[in-house]
């Protein structure tokens, strides 16, 4: 594995400034956090270092503010909700470089805790500006990066920063790393991959990527409507990209050279009306009616994606294999995500999986806690399994 230095390369914290790199970014609805996940990630580095005596300096962004002060946007009606998570005073700085966020430092003492206000208030933090980079250095001793789901972005707090001072990987970092290694860097095999959602056109680098380092790549949500049809099923009214019908039949060519099973679902449930509980029925893929949509994979199906992921000893997921937010269209990904989970427990499987719905639809299977390891992190899990490079994560390498 690459090598990271991490919290336990640091001694002698105390007293020590640290610029500790968090996502702060959570889901807020009439003004209300309404899922503290990303605060509770990164709790164990804060007081990790809290604890050690460190005085705790928070980067995070929140929201698309574009370089202006919006007062939507400011961090500090987060600060509570950290406050709460961490059960420990957090003291905030209406600014993240200059005289208030200097003044703000200086008042600390050791195992304070300091949240600084939106770095994206400023326009040098998205551009990466060395300028603003160095401002936000001279406020620390050392930087520790603990958001992986913003490594995907080469920003002054998530990239610049890792040049001007000593850098390390917090726990959650770590941990990201770590389980996306066991994942596809250096996986157990066979490794099969499950990737679904609505589009391919969203997801042709993934599925490019993966055809080259899995041995199973098992395609479901409106994704497999659109290899099927590129074979030549009539898909009726579901989901479909025939504009892509090439690119997925030079998906599947990539796949047999590079010696990747490719699974696509041979049944499916149908419906004529896209709502909870619609009238539907299961039919052969290849006998879909023409007014009607496929909207989840049938137990036919089922049957050989459990059957897959038996086989495995590494499982990376990432998108639904139905419309699991509708009933009864959730039991294909319901079924899959339950047997993955039981083969976790039992030790028999190593189980990655990441991307916005795929955390919903875990959660909504009630496994998220089973799998061996759940990114809360989108764009930055997506293009690790793209095996793009990871500039936040690039620099903090040894």
């Amino acid at each position: 594995m690459t090598a990271f230095k991490t919290l336990d390369d640091l001694t002698n914290l105390a007293g020590k400034r640290v610029l500790l790199r968090v996502d702060l970014n959570v889901p807020v609805k009439d003004g209300k956090v309404t899922d503290t996940t990303r605060v509770e990630r990164v709790a164990p580095t804060i007081m990790e270092l809290s604890g050690k005596g460190a005085r705790v300096i928070l980067l995070a962004h929140f929201g698309r503010p574009k370089g202006n002060v919006v007062p939507s946007m400011s961090l500090e009606s987060i600060a509570g909700v950290v406050e709460n998570v961490l059960d420990h005073r957090v003291h905030f700085a209406a600014d993240c470089i200059g005289e208030i966020a200097e003044k703000a430092i200086a008042a600390m003492v050791d195992g304070d805790i300091l949240l600084l206000e939106n770095t994206r208030f400023h326009a040098g933090e998205e551009t990466n500006d060395p300028d603003f980079a160095a401002a936000l250095a001279r406020n620390g001793d050392i930087f520790v990066n603990d958001a992986f789901s913003a490594a995907h972005r080469a920003h002054a707090s998530t990239e610049g920063l890792a040049h001007h001072l000593p850098a390390y990987a917090g726990r959650a970092m770590q941990a990201e790393l770590t389980a996306l290694e066991q994942g596809l860097g250096n996986p157990a095999r066979p490794v099969v991959a499950i990737v679904g959602g609505a589009k391919v056109s969203t997801k042709i680098d993934l599925l490019k990527n993966l055809v080259k380092r899995v041995d199973a790549l098992i395609i479901g949500g409106g994704m497999a409507n659109t290899f099927l049809a590129a074979r030549g099923i009539n898909v009726g009214k579901s989901l479909c990209e025939h504009d892509l019908a090439q690119t997925a039949r030079e998906i599947e060519t990539e796949a047999k050279a590079a010696g990747c099973a490719l699974v696509l679902p041979v049944d499916g449930v149908v419906a004529r009306e896209f709502k909870a509980d619609a009238d539907n029925e299961t039919v052969d893929v290849d006998a879909i009616p023409a007014d009607a949509m496929m909207l989840d994979v049938g137990p036919k199906s089922i049957e050989a994606v459990n059957a897959w992921i038996t086989k495995a000893d590494t499982l990376v997921w990432n998108g639904p294999l139905g419309a699991f937010e509708i009933s009864p269209f959730d039991a294909a990904t319901v079924a899959a995500a339950q047997h993955a989970a039981r083969r976790t427990e039992e030790g028999l499987l190593v189980s990655v999986a990441g991307g916005g719905d795929t955390v919903s639809a875990l959660n909504h299977a009630g496994v998220a806690e089973d799998f061996t390891y759940v990114s809360t992190a989108g764009g930055a899990f997506l293009e690790w399994m793209e095996g793009k490079p990871l500039p936040g994560v690039d620099v903090l390498k040894v």
